[in-house]
């Protein structure tokens, strides 16, 4: 067991089935995701099968089971993002990326998911990067944004 995952366990003592979320969210969050080994010794440490474990983790949609990439896009598609277009925006991602959603690019620079709403609605269609907003994208300009993720990627050692 890692050492931040012993911490955020640590921090819940004689937890309880209750504690299963918040223990998912706050390991997701240091990980980046929940690996099985993961999921395993959340269950040891709160007597919970990891099948149960596992299920509910698989009911919400907020928890992932690889990792992300460096860069982790999230595209739009609630209506407003819809209406103006996101589905192309996605299309363009998938094609440029050569990946599809809840993938990662083979050198890990790049991951990809479909939310249901960033809630930026007046911004639509909108992306995020790592939490950077891009407003009233088009497909059009998707290689340059990823491009200019790439060259910082390049630049901090990714290749």
């Amino acid at each position: 067991m890692s050492d931040a995952v012993k911490r955020i366990l640590e921090n819940y003592p004689n937890a309880h089935r209750d504690s299963l979320i918040p223990i998912l969210q706050e390991v997701q969050e240091e990980q980046g995701y929940l690996s099985r080994d993961v999921i395993v010794t959340i269950g040891e440490y709160l007597n919970l099968p990891a099948s149960k474990i596992y299920g509910v983790a698989t009911f919400y949609n907020q928890f992932r089971f690889k990792p992300i990439g460096t860069y982790h896009i999230q595209v739009c598609r609630g209506t407003a993002c819809h209406v103006k277009g996101s589905a192309r925006v996605l299309d363009a991602i998938k094609r440029e990326l050569k990946i599809e959603p809840n993938e990662t690019t083979r050198d890990g620079m790049f991951s990809l998911e479909v939310v249901a709403c960033i809630g930026a609605c007046g911004l639509a269609p909108v992306i995020s990067i790592n939490g950077e907003f891009f407003a009233g994208v088009e497909p059009e300009k998707i290689k340059g944004i990823l491009n200019t993720f790439r060259k910082k990627g390049t630049e901090h050692g990714k290749s």
